[in-house]
């Protein structure tokens, strides 16, 4: 079984790094094969709204979200860890869930297989504040983006009050969730 996590964070071995590792861990445990995209080091620009599509779900633009495609594609299951920015998931997060409009619009509208296999997915977050709505306002969004790519929404692990670098650290609890979701998405 390969596990495609997907690290929306802009901080390397911030928050979300350190619990995507955890699920990828607890996936590995249990044989899985892992691997982690971190989309602040890719270099891709925002969904064009292209005039011209192809019908099959595929977009024009060549850039390193064409890795991506192809890693959605190939994985058994895939994990969405974003951090929640002003009410919602990070601009990395948002950036490349635009990139999958043409899939949608092969899905949704042309109504034609767009190349994602059904797969489980899982959305991880962290926020600084308590409020439930911005866990809700980005799930919604982490929903919408499973079900383009035909991953059914399977798990979720919210962390609240985790605000500076590192914090997650001094909750043990969530890093076992985070170890244990891992481990049931492999199996």
């Amino acid at each position: 079984m390969k596990i495609l996590g997907i690290n929306a964070s802009p901080r390397i071995k911030g928050n979300i790094d350190l619990l995507l590792d955890k699920v990828l861990q607890g996936a590995g445990s249990k044989g899985a094969d892992t691997e982690k995209i971190i989309l602040n080091k890719l270099k891709f620009v925002p969904c064009q709204e292209c005039a011209k599509m192809t019908d099959d779900g595929g977009c024009l633009v060549d850039d390193d979200m064409q890795a991506v495609y192809k890693k959605i594609k190939e994985a058994d299951a895939v994990v969405l860890a974003s951090p929640v920015f002003f009410g919602s998931l990070s601009a990395q997060s948002k950036m490349m869930i635009d990139r999958f409009q043409c899939a949608w619009r092969a899905k949704y509208i042309l109504k034609k297989d767009n190349g994602y296999k059904k797969i489980p997915g899982a959305f991880i977050s962290v926020e600084g504040s308590r409020r439930k709505d911005f866990f809700e306002n980005s799930k919604a969004i982490a929903r919408n983006f499973f079900a383009t790519i035909n991953a059914s929404y399977k798990y979720e692990l919210f962390c609240p009050a985790i605000e500076a670098k590192g914090d997650i650290l001094s909750h043990p609890a969530y890093l076992k969730k985070a170890f244990d979701l891992g481990a049931k998405l492999a199996t």
